[in-house]
């Protein structure tokens, strides 16, 4: 997809008012105009991604505060911010059906998956093997992008699930099954920037 390509349309929207009551019945509305119940699969798959991204936003909180201390984890940032904007992008197709979806909107696509493989491998390099599981913690940082790794999985699920009765872009799952594995190899590059010990699973230590 060239640069071009990826121009994706402008929001067109202005909200005035939060409230409508229109959802006081449980049911929602989707980018095409239809009404669905509040607590249909397509709903609970893009407001998962919608938590996730708000779980995000907390992980980068914490960056930029330890980023005073330690300048290091500074791409971190960039890259998380990106990830929310992708985020958003996945929710708006996912509150799309399939015949609604315009040419220009906004989604995830291939090439977003790919970039985070290459920031995967880059961040990889500096990382010892693993010899046993991580267990989350050892910072709040840490702590919040595991959170973010589980809920990210959580959505892949979701997105799965209702693949199998409507039609889902396979990206979006790609997408959500790379940002996950991402997730994971974050945890494990902020810890190492911030000398933070990683705490193994020892199956021993639960006796």
């Amino acid at each position: 997809m060239s640069a071009e390509d990826r121009q994706f349309d402008q929001p067109r929207l202005a909200i005035n008012r939060v409230y409508t009551r229109r959802g006081d019945t449980g049911e929602t509305s989707l980018v095409g105009g239809q009404r669905v119940a509040k607590d249909a699969i397509r709903i609970e798959a893009y407001g998962t991604v919608d938590e996730l991204n708000s779980f995000v936003g907390l992980a980068r909180q914490s960056l930029q505060d330890a980023v005073g201390e330690r300048p290091s984890l500074a791409p971190l940032n960039a890259i998380l911010r990106r990830v929310q904007h992708e985020l958003f992008n996945t929710g708006s197709i996912l509150a799309t059906l399939a015949e609604d979806v315009h040419p220009k909107q906004a989604r995830v696509t291939p090439e977003d998956t790919a970039r985070l493989e290459r920031e995967m491998d880059a961040m990889n390099e500096d990382l010892q093997p693993l010899r046993s599981f991580v267990l989350p913690g050892g910072s709040r940082l840490n702590a919040e992008l595991h959170v973010c790794r589980t809920v990210c999985r959580r959505a892949e699920r979701i997105c799965i699930t209702l693949a199998r009765s409507e039609a889902v872009d396979p990206e979006i799952v790609r997408y959500l099954n790379r940002l996950s594995d991402a997730f994971f190899v974050w945890t494990r590059w902020a810890a190492h920037q911030m000398g933070t010990p990683e705490t193994l699973w020892d199956p021993n230590a639960a006796v």
